[in-house]
């Protein structure tokens, strides 16, 4: 699947307005609030009630985090089919974006229900900064092309193509995408089951 027709089939998925819409129902239908459900996914009200109204766009970490807080999974949030199959062809992947700004994602799995191992590929475009995330876990991160850097605790790694990254998510990190090109991202990440018996990362 090239860049583009991935990009045209995810348009319409993960729009600011319509994921916090969707985030909002759920919410509200499960008879939560904003502050409980700023505990459970340890994220702040402040950022919840942004992403419900719109103005901010989660990563994918905070919505996988937000989905378990609210116990559905972020295919339901985004009105994507939950599809788990062990082999999947390269022009068959399921792709969604999140923001407004160039931001999709490639799924690669998971190959079926309660896999741990959360394989994607991430197309960031330049200047994008990520949040800064700490949370139970681990990440990998093959770059496949841009540059990065990125932040990890105290250090910071300049990324080019073929660097790898692994570590311990409980430790900050984030990471900007450098130059003029956008970063296409193997990541392999973990999400650990919370007490609730829910996935959480």
């Amino acid at each position: 699947m090239t860049a583009e027709n991935a990009r045209d089939k995810s348009k319409p998925k993960g729009t600011p307005t319509e994921l916090g819409q969707a985030i909002r129902r759920r919410r509200k239908a499960m008879g939560l609030t904003l502050d409980k459900v700023a505990q459970t996914s340890d994220l702040t009200t402040g950022f919840l009630s942004q992403v419900e109204r719109g103005l901010s766009s989660p990563s994918l970490t905070s919505l996988m985090a937000i989905a378990a807080a609210l116990q559905t999974s972020i295919e339901k949030l985004l009105s994507v089919p939950e599809v788990f199959s062990e082999y999947v062809a390269k022009d068959n992947r399921q792709t969604y974006s999140l923001g407004m700004r160039g931001r999709f994602y490639e799924k690669l799995g998971p190959g079926f229900t309660g896999a741990l191992f959360n394989p994607q590929i991430v197309h960031r475009p330049p200047g994008h900064v990520s949040e800064k995330m700490r949370h139970e876990g681990e990440a990998f991160c093959y770059l496949i092309s841009g540059r990065l850097e990125y932040h990890l605790g105290d250090k910071v790694f300049i990324m080019s193509p073929g660097d790898v990254v692994h570590h311990d998510t409980s430790t900050r990190h984030f990471s900007v995408v450098l130059g003029d090109v956008e970063a296409v991202e193997l990541w392999v990440t973990t999400s650990p089951i919370n007490d609730s018996g829910f996935v959480a990362s």
